[in-house]
């Protein structure tokens, strides 16, 4: 490969700039969808790693109608702006999930909302407007693990198995806070040890960064903390949770994983869990209906006697057409004799 010397600049080095300065032009879109029981920060958390209040007008079910009711998904949409960066985020919640007494079956509106989406882009993809396709698709769910729990529950072994191959399932443990360091050591590797023993496949943010690679994988599952109250540590101002005994500082790396959780999930990551949606997930949803539109447009099946459906109806219209040709020529010879006659 040749260097074009200084004297000799072309100027394709300057193509990155391009690319960036078009794609800042045209802005980002994300979509998060948080899954989990209630009560275990998921609203907190979300607006923790964002800045934003996405949830100011939400009406919180009682215990007992939370007990009652079933899984619903709401989408809340906000622009963000940072630095001249536009973000069109959206996050999938999911109240009711694992609240009733019967959960059997309780991923199944999941998985229905998120094929739903994938049915919608492949549409739009196929359609004539395709430079101002809307991406709504799920590129990343954060599911929720009780740290009440000794491990995962069967509801939770469940549900991973079901969406693993067809999102990025990033787990994480809510409200690390309960729990002491060395709780939240055995935790994380009964948890890991269950999802490689089910054979559960999990984000693991692997990239050409082997340092970075290894520790989000160290870290998986992320024991995080949600806050956006400001409490004063040390003459400086902390989001935090205020306790007899202390405070937990939500972006202190030493009292829990929400900075790593947010830099993989937002300053390093997002961009590849796009990629991994785009390339991965989708692409599957997409062979998978190509084959099924294929399968019944060639209409392959063959009948009983050997014959295609397509074969079997038009020997049927030939069948037809020689009946009516042998008809007319009786009335025709009908008609002859009576004009002899």
């Amino acid at each position: 490969m040749s260097e074009t010397s200084d004297t000799g600049f072309v100027g394709f080095a300057n193509l990155p700039n391009q690319v960036h300065r078009k794609s800042v032009k045209r802005g980002f879109e994300f979509t998060l969808m948080v899954v989990g029981e209630s009560g275990l920060g998921k609203s907190t958390l979300v607006n923790s790693l964002f800045l934003t209040d996405l949830y100011s007008d939400r009406d919180y079910p009682s215990a007992a109608d939370r007990v009652k009711q079933t899984v619903q998904l709401e989408t809340s949409t906000v622009e963000i702006e940072e630095r001249g960066v536009r973000l069109r985020l959206t996050v999938v919640d999911t109240p009711g999930f694992g609240d009733a007494v019967n959960n059997k079956d309780c991923w199944k509106p999941l998985i229905k909302y998120i094929n739903m989406q994938y049915e919608n882009y492949l549409r739009d993809e196929s359609g004539l407007n395709r430079r101002n396709i809307i991406d709504n698709r799920v590129h990343c769910c954060l599911y929720f693990i009780s740290p009440t729990g000794h491990g995962l529950k069967p509801m939770d072994i469940e549900f991973m198995k079901q969406l693993h191959d067809k999102v990025n399932v990033i787990p994480v443990i809510a409200k690390a806070d309960t729990l002491t360091p060395t709780e939240v050591k055995t935790l994380k590797k009964r948890v890991m040890d269950e999802i490689t023993e089910h054979k559960i496949r999990v984000y693991m943010g692997e990239t050409e960064d082997e340092d970075e690679t290894a520790d989000i994988k160290e870290s998986i599952p992320f024991a995080v903390v949600g806050s956006n109250t400001l409490l004063e540590v040390g003459g400086k101002k902390v989001r935090g949770r205020l306790y007899p005994w202390g405070v937990v500082e939500v972006e202190n790396s030493e009292h829990c994983d929400f900075t790593k959780l947010r830099n993989m999930l937002i300053r390093t990551h997002m961009q590849d869990l796009k990629d991994v949606t785009q390339d991965s997930h989708y692409e599957s949803f997409r062979l998978t209906r190509l084959r099924k539109a294929s399968a019944t447009r060639e209409q392959e099946v063959l009948s009983p006697d050997g014959m295609s459906d397509a074969d079997r109806k038009l020997a049927e219209k030939e069948a037809e057409l020689e009946k009516m040709r042998k008809m007319m020529a009786m009335m025709q010879q009908q008609l002859q004799q009576q004009h002899q006659v």
